[in-house]
């Protein structure tokens, strides 16, 4: 019984260097796969590696920290030319300035000129801001709508740029002291300005990215060198390949070694995880292949049936049917000289039936004859007032026996000495062999042509096949192709026993 192909243990390089170096670039390129995915998910995700915050439920202000992890946008932020923005920039600096200057100011103070002066300072930035929009350049504005719904909230406007100036003036102050201001800018509109970014522009027209020079670097020369070392490999077990050819056959590397389209890499780096044994992926391949199979099987026979039925229909609708019969005719199949198909399996035929298998087919046949020849007999021998004498009947089946052994007997000797002269090589034999096959072919392609069995022969013939269209292939999807998958599971696992021999994949 074959056992599944993820319960056999996976080849492996022969030498411990080469188990090493496979093993290295599997983990190699599963590290690099990693940060591609990384890369690709890095600006869409930015807001979440600058501030570290989770938010299971997006409707609900309830933010889980994640401090455990690495601020990584300081040395992302270059790789992906992320710069601050100016406008929101200068916003927090600003905002910097006035909580300094208003730490010392106690409610109900009045304000001194420096802090009215940043105070309309930063009333302003928040009311441009409003109006310019800066999150457009790296497609937040959905940002700046939140800043502005909880602006209103705040101070119980319409207008969230009314909203901002009255916050940031001394009406505002009074009815909204600056602790409790500063806390509302720090923890609900700040968080939101500081995800603001600008990126610029290559001369190709499109966002800075220097991605592929460390990937360049670091793992494509890696995955170069190891293309090499495979294709190496292989020549030297198939030593007529040609370095191209060789090439052509580790295919699945290409994604390695592409600038673009990296998320393809999944596929050659889950192939070095299943090869160096790191990994085994096969009952996950069996699980989709399982699944397509299921989605395709019933579709694609379908469509392969119906494409050779029609075939043979169109065949036999032909008005060159005749045509075609005595075209089978073994002076027009010649290979070469000294080979005709036709006559050759004649040859090889007639004496493997004639001479071993109807010999050994001698009880059978006596019992066939010997009944047939009683049944012919019953009247003749004995007459029907005398049929109910029990010796009478006996000798009417002892001389069946032995006219039907006799017949079949020299019948046998007949074929077999026949076998045995058509299993020699013998020109003329093989030329009337020739003739008599060439002979029916003709008599039965002008017997086609000069009568209506063509016709009719035609009409019934596809008449056959359009039922077995109807019937048959109408019924494939019905039968339920998961009775035949759970089959094969139960003949590829259920009938494996520990420590039955397996065969080998080629």
């Amino acid at each position: 019984m074959a056992r599944p192909r993820w319960h056999r243990t996976p080849v492996l390089p022969g030498s411990p260097v080469g188990r090493w170096w496979d093993r290295f670039v599997a983990i190699w390129a599963a590290v690099n796969l990693g940060w591609v995915a990384f890369d690709i998910t890095y600006v869409p995700l930015r807001t979440f590696w600058l501030q570290r915050n989770l938010y299971p439920i997006p409707s609900v202000p309830l933010a889980v920290p994640l401090r455990v992890l690495p601020d990584v946008t300081p040395w992302m932020d270059p790789i992906k030319g992320i710069e601050p923005h100016r406008e929101t920039a200068a916003w927090i600096r600003s905002f910097d300035q006035l909580d300094s200057a208003m730490a010392a100011h106690r409610p109900g103070a009045p304000l001194n000129p420096v802090q009215k002066r940043l105070l309309a300072i930063q009333g302003d930035l928040t009311a441009q801001m409003i109006d310019t929009n800066p999150f457009a350049a790296s497609n937040a504005s959905g940002t700046l709508e939140k800043i502005k719904s909880r602006l209103r909230r705040e101070a119980d406007r319409d207008s969230a740029r009314q909203s901002a100036l009255w916050l940031l003036s001394p009406a505002g102050l009074e009815a909204h002291p600056w602790p409790e201001q500063e806390r509302f800018w720090r923890q609900r509109v700040l968080p939101l300005v500081e995800t603001n970014y600008w990126r610029s522009i290559d001369e190709n027209g499109r966002p800075t990215d220097h991605f592929w020079r460390y990937d360049l670097l670091l793992f494509q020369s890696v995955f170069a060198l190891d293309v090499l070392v495979r294709v190496r490999r292989l020549r030297r077990r198939l030593p007529g390949l040609s370095w191209g050819e060789a090439l052509l056959r580790r295919w699945i590397d290409l994604p390695l070694l592409l600038p673009f389209w990296r998320w393809l890499r999944v596929v050659p780096v889950l192939e070095r995880l299943q090869t160096s044994g790191l990994i085994n992926i096969e009952p996950l391949r069996a699980v989709v292949s399982r699944a397509v199979v299921a989605l395709l099987a019933v579709e694609l026979f379908e469509v392969l049936a119906l494409q050779l039925i029609d075939g043979f229909q169109g065949l036999i609708r032909s008005r060159r049917w005749p045509g075609r019969i005595r075209a089978l005719r073994s002076h027009q199949s010649v290979v070469s000289n000294d080979e005709r198909e036709l006559v050759e399996l004649v040859r090889i035929w007639a004496p493997l039936l004639l001479v071993q298998v109807a010999p050994r087919l001698a009880p059978e046949l006596q019992g066939v004859l010997g009944h047939a020849l009683q049944q012919s007999l019953q009247s003749a021998m004995v007459p029907p007032p005398l049929r109910g004498l029990q010796p009478l009947l006996e000798v009417e089946r002892g001389v069946s026996r032995q006219v039907a052994s006799g017949m079949v007997d020299s019948l046998l000797d007949l074929s077999r000495s026949t076998g045995e002269r058509l299993g020699r090589r013998d020109d003329q034999q093989l030329e009337l062999l020739e003739r008599c096959i060439d002979r029916f072919w003709e008599e039965l392609a002008a017997a086609l042509e000069s009568g209506p069995a063509l016709e009719r022969s035609q009409q019934l013939l596809c008449a056959l096949l359009e039922e077995f269209k109807a019937n048959y292939l109408s019924q494939i999807s019905r039968a339920g192709i998961e009775g035949l998958i759970d089959e094969l599971d139960q003949l590829m696992v259920k009938g494996v026993r520990p420590g039955s021999s397996t065969t080998p994949d080629p």
